[in-house]
């Protein structure tokens, strides 16, 4: 009898001990909407604006600033509420991002793991449908100030390049085959983020596009390849282990801080040219007391949670960069 009260209690304890998982979380996860509540309590308005991601949202601002002071170089009209129509349409569809990507990694597993702040879906308090359906708003809201735009200039073929940056957006992370996996995110960031958004914020008010918006369409997609990269860079050890093949998966740790420096600085050597014809762009180099403690970090760091820190101090030093920029182009 004391044998098998003690068999009995040998089988209740192993029922109740969780089994031992290995291998890619993503895999192991299972349906999301059944995965143990990471962090416990009632989801509160800090956590949606922390999904929102704030510390990138410099990177929306910036080509627009650049973009609108390229525009206003040309002549002295300043079609205001164009530029701030094109300022809430980058806005939104970053943020429409990082919510769609909080989806997207959450239901593959990804972000199970991740050294940065915790994300809705991978924590569990949040429905993954509920979070997909706030980044679609956005990306519907970025979508009518946008075909508010083109009605407003008559740039019809506009619509194309608009959906195309929401097409993008989604892949990002999303769809069967995410670009974001297989180490083409930089590419598409600096397409995007980059050349689409100044150019496009350029054009829609003077229907040109100069010199100089080409130079800080550029400068702004290094500086937001910059941040992508110092975003995987802290996350390269749990990339890694569920096959997530960011570039800074595919070329390791030293290259990625060879490349951030070379991102972060490139713009700088922009700026010295654009002083050769705009003499108050030489403030822009200010933006390096921003950007040099960011590159030391990248170098230096021990934890990656201090990547954090430099991926904010990048995005800090785009959005003085474009101050500085749009400064010289008006003065």
């Amino acid at each position: 009898m004391a044998a098998s009260s003690q068999r009995k209690k040998k089988s209740t304890s192993a029922k109740r001990t969780p089994p031992r998982t290995s291998g890619n979380p993503a895999k192991r996860s299972g349906n999301p909407a059944k995965r143990p509540v990471l962090e416990a309590g009632p989801v509160r308005a800090s956590d949606w604006i922390g999904a929102a991601r704030l510390r990138t949202l410099p990177l929306a601002v910036a080509p627009v600033v650049i973009g609108t002071g390229a525009a206003r170089s040309t002549g002295p009209e300043f079609h205001w509420v164009i530029a701030l129509a094109c300022l809430a349409v980058a806005v939104l569809l970053q943020i429409g991002v990082n919510f769609t990507n909080d989806y997207s990694d959450g239901i593959r597993g990804t972000d199970a793991h991740r050294v940065g702040p915790a994300r809705l879906t991978a924590s569990g308090r949040v429905k993954p449908r509920t979070v997909l359906i706030i980044g679609l708003i956005f990306f519907a809201l970025a979508a009518a100030v946008g075909v508010a735009i083109v009605v407003r200039t008559g740039q019809w073929w506009m619509l194309a390049v608009g959906a195309a940056c929401i097409v993008a957006a989604w892949f990002y992370t999303g769809g069967k085959r995410p670009y974001g996996y297989y180490g083409l995110g930089e590419v598409f960031v600096f397409v995007f983020f980059g050349l689409v958004a100044t150019l496009g914020t350029t054009w829609v008010q003077i229907f040109d596009l100069p010199q100089q918006a080409w130079l800080g369409a550029i400068a702004a997609g290094l500086f937001a390849c910059a941040v992508l990269l110092a975003n995987n860079l802290r996350d390269i050890d749990q990339d890694r282990e569920v096959g997530k093949r960011t570039l800074t998966v595919l070329i390791g740790r030293r290259a990625t801080q060879v490349l951030f420096t070379l991102f972060v600085l490139a713009p700088f050597g922009i700026a010295i040219f654009l002083a050769l014809l705009f003499p108050i762009a030489w403030i822009a180099l200010l933006a390096l007391l921003a950007g040099l403690p960011a590159i030391l970090i990248v170098w230096t760091y021990r934890q990656p949670r201090e990547l954090v820190v430099a991926l904010a101090l990048t995005s800090l030093t785009a959005l003085l960069y474009a101050g500085a920029l749009f400064w010289a182009f008006v003065g």
